[in-house]
């Protein structure tokens, strides 16, 4: 019995009518780093969760309520921590941090370059020697010693192509 899986033709496009194209996207994927330390929390939230039910069956529910908390918003941190990173749309350039976010719409969009410069090692205050990419207004938006490059600079090479070529073709749509 052939499995269609095994035999498609890996090199073509897949197309999926589910696909819309005003969706915001991340140009490249996350790094180890950043799926690793998401994961890391996600447990950290499974156990405080179940300490939650065990403290909640002993009878002590205002404590079960508070640990339960501490569960939510573990897995919104985990949620948030994931979603860390740059995603583009037809509207603009988005990058997400843990706290804070910011939308560039196209029409603001400068040059795009790398620069090399003292990058902050895994967000960290530590700065390191190393590469950012840069779009004019913004300040540095990804590094080769965040939590998607570290120790992969094939794969900060390549997300630098996808994200200038991106830029070129969706920025001069606006």
């Amino acid at each position: 019995m052939p499995l269609p899986l095994l035999t498609a033709d890996r090199d073509a496009p897949v197309v999926s009518v589910y696909e819309d194209p005003a969706r915001w996207r991340r140009p490249y994927r996350p790094g180890p780093l950043r799926v690793g330390g998401t994961a890391l929390v996600l447990l950290l939230a499974a156990y405080v969760l179940c300490s939650a039910v065990i403290i909640a069956f002993a009878g002590a529910f205002l404590l079960a309520g508070v640990c339960a908390v501490i569960a939510v918003t573990l897995i919104a941190l985990a949620v948030r921590l994931v979603r860390t990173g740059i995603w583009l749309s037809p509207a603009g350039l988005r990058q997400i941090r843990l706290l804070s976010t910011r939308t560039l719409p196209w029409a603001e969009a400068g040059a795009v370059r790398v620069v090399e410069q003292p990058v902050r090692w895994l967000g960290l205050p530590r700065r390191v020697p190393g590469r950012g990419l840069v779009v004019e207004p913004f300040p540095v938006l990804v590094t080769d010693h965040g939590a998607d490059f570290l120790e992969r600079p094939l794969a900060f090479a390549e997300a630098v192509a996808s994200l200038e070529e991106r830029v070129a073709e969706l920025g001069g749509q606006a």
